[in-house]
């Protein structure tokens, strides 16, 4: 097994299948219909754009087992130092570690990238990620109760932000200015 950067060439269809099983089985991702190719490819190119990693492990067969990135947490400048992240597993790799060292991949990424915050909106019924968040020292910072609904149900959204170090000299305004 082997830690990875993704590319949409390589990795594309097995990250649109594990996309997709999330959103049709799991309450993991807030949507209804599957990602189609196109998505997939426009949201590589959003990753790439912004400079925002997307890792993921590899089997010894070069099977992608789960993958992870970050992205905007909101899309105004003073946000410019936190990122929203997520990470998703094939579901016949859950359960075996790979979520805590992607996480662990996506810290050190984060800091190297000098961000401050990093925010995990998780379902609140997803007992797992939370005690994976908490363990990595994430925080809880709030609910918002009945924030969706799906599979015939309201889905409260819990937030979960982990401070970092970084930057050592942060500044006002737009970093690509």
């Amino acid at each position: 097994m082997q830690l990875v950067h993704c590319s949409f060439e390589k990795h594309g269809e097995a990250i649109q299948a594990i996309f997709n099983d999330a959103i049709l089985n799991t309450t993991a991702l807030y949507e209804y219909q599957p990602r189609s190719m196109a998505v997939i490819q426009a949201w590589f190119a959003t990753k790439a754009a912004n400079e925002f990693p997307v890792i993921g492990f590899e089997s010894d067969t070069g099977e992608l087992m789960g993958f992870a990135s970050y992205g905007t947490f909101r899309a105004w400048a003073a946000f410019q130092y936190s990122v929203e992240h997520s990470v998703y597993i094939h579901p016949d790799h859950q359960g075996k570690g790979l979520g805590k060292m992607l996480m662990e991949a996506l810290i050190q990424s984060a800091r190297a990238q000098n961000y401050h915050v990093m925010v995990g909106g998780i379902d609140a019924s997803n007992t797992g990620s939370i005690a994976l968040h908490k363990k990595l020292g994430f925080e809880y910072s709030g609910t918002i109760k009945q924030a969706a609904y799906k599979f015939d149900r309201w889905l409260d959204l819990d937030f979960y932000q982990l401070t970092l170090d970084t930057p050592l000299k942060p500044v006002s305004g737009s970093l690509k200015d």
